[in-house]
């Protein structure tokens, strides 16, 4: 078929409400709004439009653009995944339409939305709801992470503007204004089928709009048919919020980390890794007290700074049993992606990574496994994410004109926060020293 290597079932169940209220058609479309968040102040929100509106006619040129085959460029992160051989969220979309990329014409025939895939041929409409969705709460977020922007997080645009990064902070968050929630959380209630909910921030938990959605779909019984989904980063514990996610048919809990060592200290800003090491247990201590289903992952987003110390977090998830999970290969801020390294740095990273790879590979398995969150493969997964990471090293062009910008960030970071990249990661003095840096 003309459009098996671009297509994806997203847009016929799947949407996704960004920290100011905006829409777009999906939770792994590259993200452009919260780098020009001024030139977006005036189009639509959930306060203007609908989003039953949005995802049935608005997002029919999305629909249509894929059913003729085009290479769409907000999909060109799930593109850069697949190329080297990890799993992208395109893959795991078309899997909850039980198609296949293996054996693509054949499950798509059978994928039980085929029907209304050919609803959509002509123009792209379709009488479906969206009953998947990722939900942006706002960026209220105690951390400033030195890979993230200020449209996730309010701390760091606060820094920002302070140290003249920013001019002005990002719009508030949509879910400041009440009849918007109340808006919103009646429309899930009345979905039919309503399958998956995934929330995100800011820093989730301690948005007391989370709380208020998650007691409004639990008093209702909403919470008896449908899956949740959260990020948190592991600096805040909140028993009722733990207490409440107990009460849905499945909890999908991802765990954001970089590394377990202290570098993940700088990284993640101002959290502290034994603190993220206890609040850890914490999570699998309860999920493991609770008689729904956990699917808990370590949720990373690899870094240049971050790539020599990712065998950390794989030796943690592989010995818990848990998963391991980036929704894409970073590729914004630029300065900050893995292809920045030079080879000499590359080569340490990948030495590393194969290590780890070569002390857990008991067997060699060549077939894809895209459900990344099956229990019963869960190690394999991991592997299967590491060597991901491994081929990227080995084979993403070279990026590492980007140095000069990495090292006058970090600075300005370091002059507001106080700190130094050296004594996290002094496998890099050189290579800093060398491109500028001084303490």
């Amino acid at each position: 078929m003309s459009f098996e290597r671009t297509f994806c079932s997203s847009p016929w169940y799947h949407m996704r409400i960004t920290p100011a209220g905006h829409f777009q058609f999906c939770r792994n479309q590259t993200k452009t709004i919260e780098k020009n968040f001024k030139e977006i102040a005036n189009s639509p929100t959930i306060m203007d439009i609908s989003p039953i509106d949005f995802f049935q006619n608005t997002m029919s040129g999305y629909r249509k653009k894929i059913l003729d085959g085009e290479v769409l460029d907000e999909c060109k992160d799930c593109y850069l995944q697949e190329e080297h051989k990890q799993v992208s969220g395109r893959q795991k979309q078309l899997l909850k339409t039980g198609v296949s990329l293996d054996q693509f014409e054949k499950t798509l025939v059978s994928s039980p939305t085929f029907e209304k895939f050919k609803q959509s041929m002509d123009n792209g409409y379709t009488d479906l709801l969206p009953i998947d969705w990722q939900i942006d709460l706002g960026n209220q977020c105690n951390g400033r992470c030195v890979y993230c922007t200020p449209y996730y997080s309010s701390s760091l645009a606060n820094e920002f503007k302070k140290i003249g990064l920013i001019k002005e902070v990002p719009p508030k968050a949509w879910t400041e204004n009440e009849e918007a929630v109340d808006r919103f959380v009646d429309i899930l209630k009345n979905t039919p089928k309503l399958c998956y909910l995934h929330f995100l921030g800011g820093e989730t938990v301690t948005m007391p709009s989370f709380k208020k959605i998650l007691k409004a779909l639990v008093k209702t019984e909403v919470c008896d048919n449908v899956s949740i989904g959260l990020t948190t980063n592991l600096t805040v514990w909140d028993q009722e919020i733990a207490d409440l996610l107990s009460q849905f048919k499945e909890i999908n809990l991802g765990l954001s980390v970089e590394c377990f060592t202290e570098l993940n200290d700088y990284l993640r800003y101002p959290s502290k890794i034994n603190e993220v090491r206890a609040t850890i247990e914490r999570w699998l201590v309860h999920s493991s007290e609770n008689k729904n289903s956990w699917l808990i992952s370590l949720r990373v987003t690899a870094t240049c700074l971050s790539i020599l110390h990712l065998d950390t977090v794989y030796e943690y998830a592989y010995e818990n049993n848990i998963g391991v999970e980036s929704c894409n290969f970073l590729t914004e801020p630029k300065f900050m992606r893995i292809s920045v390294l030079p080879p000499e740095i590359r080569k340490m990273a990948i030495n590393r990574l194969s290590f780890w790879i070569a002390s857990k590979e008991i067997f060699k398995n060549n077939e894809q496994i895209v459900n990344v969150r099956n229990p019963s493969t869960i190690k394999q997964a991991v592997l299967q994410d590491a060597h991901s990471y491994l081929n990227y090293l080995e084979n993403q062009p070279d990026e590492s004109s980007e140095l000069n910008n990495l090292i006058i960030y970090l600075k300005k970071l370091e002059i507001s926060r106080n700190n130094s990249i050296l004594d996290y990661l002094p496998e890099y003095e050189k290579l800093f020293r060398n491109t500028g840096y001084d303490v």
